[in-house]
């Protein structure tokens, strides 16, 4: 019969493998189109709708404004995006793809994000439910929701 406490030390080990797992495949998308996971995230954003904001980006892919500002800073250095200011409005500033950018877009590259939504289609919706709901919980249980943007820390920006 399983403890309350090896239950819970599954559950944590469970948490670093995912961990784990996410931070190779980030490791990886580095190595081989130069840009980490998150970063692939915001410029497909970027590339998939014109004239976005930082923060309506923020917003579309769930990471906070600051987080994203720096995830742009890097793909600007890489000349992979631009920050334009609208000529309607000054105080406005829009984020494009640019030609090296829009290769890399091009080039489809594997995205383990991809992969587990093909998975997860393919689940029962019963169980779907079930995951979502545990890992609401997880993700309540572990204060996620109370972080505030100054403690935001996603891996490998």
């Amino acid at each position: 019969m399983e403890t309350q406490a090896s239950r819970s030390d599954e559950v944590l080990a469970t948490l670093r493998q995912i961990i784990r797992a996410l931070d190779l495949h980030s490791k990886q998308l580095s190595k081989t189109v130069g840009l980490t996971g998150p970063q692939l995230v915001v410029l497909r954003e970027i590339g998939a709708t014109a004239d976005l904001s930082v923060g309506e980006i923020a917003r579309r892919v769930s990471l906070s404004q600051a987080t994203v500002t720096s995830i742009i800073d890097r793909l600007e250095s890489k000349q992979y995006a631009q920050r334009l200011r609208s000529r309607e409005d000054k105080r406005r500033v829009t984020l494009h793809v640019t030609a090296p950018g829009r290769q890399i877009l091009d080039a489809n590259p594997s995205f383990f994000q991809e992969e587990f939504v093909r998975r997860f289609e393919r689940l029962a919706d019963w169980e779907k439910t079930q995951i979502l709901s545990s890992i609401q919980r997880l993700s309540a249980m572990l204060n996620a929701p109370a972080l505030s943007s100054s403690d935001d820390q996603e891996p490998q920006l």
